[in-house]
């Protein structure tokens, strides 16, 4: 079993692969250099970010945004606070793609799970992307997207916000 060096931690493969099967349905957000999926898991499984969501259920368990937040999965970190944290996409969309979550989920599994007292962190996503625009050199411009369920295509449930930049969008997207 191969042995990663994470933040001078030496953690077992077998810890960080809970479901090898569910990591290679969201290889959008996981990096294919430290698990490379198997190629009988590509061929029978789903890869690509529909079939990730189509997949995916909302649950209590960590999610792969979870264990990036704690360290336990390296990310290319952008930006962070003490409310949030913004790192690159490791299977981006356009020149410039950043993930933006909240550290603490609060129930706040998709924007469809909001209530008002989430209105803060809102906001914060929000307007952390648009510092994060800025510090990246999106002056021409850039997208915000939040997807939600099965048919926004969300395949992690911990409400996420993508920045996308660095080229010309299309309208209408998807």
């Amino acid at each position: 079993m191969r042995k990663i060096n994470i933040n001078n931690k030496t953690v077992s493969e077998s810890n960080l692969m809970i479901n090898r099967s569910r990591f290679a349905v969201l290889n959008s957000h996981f990096s294919t250099t430290l698990f490379p999926p198997k190629p009988s898991l590509l061929s029978t499984s789903m890869a690509s970010e529909k079939e990730a969501a189509l997949a995916a259920l909302p649950s209590d368990s960590p999610t792969i945004f979870d264990k990036i937040i704690s360290k336990e999965i390296p990310s290319t970190v952008v930006f962070e606070d003490d409310k949030v944290l913004a790192f690159r996409d490791i299977s981006p969309q356009a020149p410039t793609h950043i993930l933006i979550i909240p550290k603490v989920k609060d129930g706040l599994t998709g924007l469809s799970q909001a209530e008002e007292r989430h209105c803060d962190i809102l906001g914060r996503l929000l307007y952390t992307a648009k510092l994060v625009a800025k510090q990246e050199g999106l002056d021409d411009g850039y997208r915000i997207v939040i997807n939600d369920g099965p048919q926004g295509c969300q395949s992690v449930y911990h409400i996420h916000v993508h920045l996308l930049g660095g080229r010309q969008m299309n309208w209408p997207p998807g």
